[in-house]
């Protein structure tokens, strides 16, 4: 079968980057001929990738002739071929991150003009593969916008829609002016696909009229419990090592960049750590509650000592966060009083406290400026990891906090960390909610460990949380890590997802009811 994938970003680094490089695989796994669209400049060297298309001269429809270019053998019978429409340096985002050879701008600060260039250049780049490749026989749009209504004014049907979220929360609902766009494009699909029952809920109240409950079905991303695996006695550091020796050898990255140096070092200190490792994974923003592990690890230290804190990712608050970490393992409570108040001015938004910390730093637990410097120089910032290179650190960890304060569309992290054997312990809402209340009714164990409410108390109960999971013996840990392993592996494969969009773009899902 021919597939056509329209993704406008890039194929590594964040969520909905992973879903389509793992999705793509899937697909050419399945035997299937894939033709995704997107703006991974250095997708040649992705050694995954078969083919790329790209449109070298302008021409009189606006993008000129097609011209593909023949990389590598497909493993298998399917194959890949990702193709870069030009779209010139602007690229519309949800999130505004620094995105190599791009002026990465949000849609809202878009003109009109300025988005219909952008779906006009992207509809005759789909409409340039389709007549290339004879006709696809499925397709799916990712994002509520613009890829549905890119697809929908191709022509190319049938098609379906996975909705990420982030576009959802951070730019339809609260921008009402993208509402006629993502209603154009959803209209005319077979089917929409989401990770969870809030999303679900939130995109039906966002973009009502369309009967979009009857063809709404469920579409959670996938994991590589191949690469996300439990590991073996005594391989914890031997893994680790490995990838730090690689990152230390490899050559400058070019597409988001990155501090090899940063990496390797934080990399070593999580080696050598004498106690527990915990990690986060995610985006450095205010929105995935960071904050709220800096200020809970004092009080996760002080019960285990020798425990490493490994923060993976960038983002706008990683100057606010460093700030942060500075504050409390100085133990100057008034500083890091100071941050909680400003709160979101410091990853450039207005001034607006976060409540959690603010309510946290009021009154802190006896003793806790004493055990911020008891922890200093045990939280390190590792940067951007490729998914791959994050695939070998996780299951290498004792810990994974996910305590987002914004909704997800679901817990991919959470469902790799599960995967690893590693528990994730996880704010209790949204997507994230139904990955942990998966797993809390798979393997009891660890119910009273794996959710965190969110509210004033958030912090201590983060820290106590993971202090129940960490006084637990090694053995037991790896008893149930085993069973959260296999848990994952039963509910979340990339091959299932893959049969699940193909089945999307024919209008058959796994229907979502209202709660």
């Amino acid at each position: 079968m021919k597939i056509l994938i329209f993704h406008g970003y890039l194929l590594r680094g964040t969520g909905s980057n992973i879903y389509n490089a793992n999705l793509a695989l899937a697909l050419a796994g399945l035997g299937h001929d894939v033709h995704l669209l997107c703006q991974d400049r250095e997708a040649e060297s992705l050694d995954w990738v078969n083919s790329v298309g790209t449109w070298p001269q302008a021409g009189e429809d606006g993008i000129g002739p097609l011209s593909v270019e023949d990389l590598r053998p497909a493993a298998g019978e399917g194959s890949i071929t990702v193709y870069r429409p030009p779209i010139g340096t602007v690229l519309p985002v949800y999130v505004e991150d620094p995105y190599e050879g791009f002026e990465a701008r949000a849609f809202p600060r878009l003109s009109d003009e300025e988005i219909e260039h952008y779906v006009g250049v992207n509809v005759a780049a789909v409409q340039a593969v389709d007549r290339q490749v004879g006709g696809v026989e499925a397709a799916l749009a990712n994002h509520l916008i613009m890829g549905p209504v890119i697809l929908a004014r191709s022509g190319v049907r049938p098609y379906a829609v996975k909705n990420h979220g982030s576009d959802l929360e951070y730019t339809i609902k609260p921008n009402p002016r993208f509402v006629p766009w993502a209603a154009e494009g959803l209209e005319p699909a077979a089917a929409v696909l989401v990770g969870s029952h809030h999303t679900a809920a939130s995109m039906w109240e966002a973009i009502p009229g369309l009967g979009l409950e009857e063809k709404t079905g469920f579409g959670p991303p996938g994991v590589d419990t191949m690469a996300f695996a439990p590991l073996a006695p005594g391989e914890h550091e031997k893994r680790i090592s490995s990838l730090r020796e690689d990152i230390a050898g490899e050559p400058p990255s070019t597409t988001f960049g990155r501090d090899a140096d940063e990496a390797v070092s934080a990399l070593a200190e999580f080696e050598a750590a004498e106690g527990p490792r915990v990690i986060f994974v995610g985006k450095l923003i205010v929105s995935k509650g960071v904050d709220l592990i800096v200020a809970a690890w004092p009080l996760i230290h002080r019960q285990n000592p020798g425990a490493k804190l490994m923060l993976v990712g960038f983002g706008a608050y990683e100057m606010g966060l460093r700030a942060l970490v500075t504050a409390v393992t100085d133990g100057d409570l008034q500083a890091a009083r100071d941050i909680a108040m400003v709160g979101r001015a410091l990853e450039g938004g207005d001034e607006e406290p976060l409540s959690y910390l603010t309510s946290f730093f009021a009154h802190p637990p006896v003793g806790y400026d004493e055990a911020g410097i008891a922890a200093a120089g045990s939280i390190s910032f590792a940067g951007r990891l490729e998914h791959d290179e994050v695939a070998r650190v996780v299951p290498a960890s004792d810990s994974m906090i996910v305590p987002s304060t914004f909704p997800e569309a679901f817990g991919m992290v959470a469902a790799e960390a599960a995967a690893s054997g590693v528990l994730p312990v996880c704010a209790e809402h949204s997507g994230l909610a139904e990955v942990t209340g998966t797993l809390a009714e798979e393997v009891p164990e660890v119910k009273s460990m794996i959710g965190l409410p969110l509210g004033p108390g958030a912090v201590a109960e983060l820290a106590g949380k993971v202090n129940r999971w960490l006084a637990l013996d090694r053995p037991e840990r790896m008893r149930i890590g085993k069973n959260i392993a296999e848990s994952a592996d039963r509910n979340w494969s990339w091959q299932g997802v893959a049969r699940d969009v193909i089945s999307a773009s024919a209008g058959q899902v796994r229907k979502v009811e209202r709660t």
